[in-house]
């Protein structure tokens, strides 16, 4: 009797399994965007590369950090163009991405390296824009000093 009661779940496991229907899997299409937006930001910390759709969506998004670089190395303008071709690698490969606007952002020194290596990995560049924030009234000026 409890060899029998053992066995019975097991056997209404497989069939349970059984019952189920097999769902199949869909075909994911491959997307493919022929001309994109770059951004990016380039601080006197890191460098933020992000690579965008004519909509605005987000395809693919590096920086110097996530390349590995740490501390003061982030800055660099060496660690900014290793951030840029990661990113233009993986964009290639996986969208056909050939022509892009870059908009810069920020005063750092991986600006123009980043431009640089966007160009040698075979991307078109349409336009250069600088989006900078300009600050219109500045901040309070300090109170005047009494004598």
């Amino acid at each position: 009797m409890t060899d029998e009661m053992k066995e019975q779940p097991k056997e209404q496991k497989a069939e349970e399994l059984a019952e189920k229907p097999v769902v199949a899997k869909k075909k994911k299409i491959k997307r493919t965007v022929p001309t994109g937006h770059v951004h990016i930001q380039s601080t006197f910390n890191n460098t933020i590369v992000t690579f965008t759709d004519p909509k605005g969506n987000v395809l693919v998004s590096t920086s110097a950090g996530a390349c590995g670089f740490r501390g003061s190395k982030k800055s660099t303008a060496f660690a900014a163009q290793i951030a840029m071709d990661k990113a233009s690698d993986i964009v290639k490969r996986t969208y056909g991405l050939s022509k892009v606007d870059v908009m810069v952002k920020g005063l750092g020194l991986g600006r123009d390296s980043a431009i640089r290596s966007l160009q040698s990995a075979n991307i078109f560049v349409e336009t250069i824009t600088d989006v900078s924030g300009l600050p219109h009234g500045g901040c309070r000026p300090r109170k005047a000093r009494r004598v």
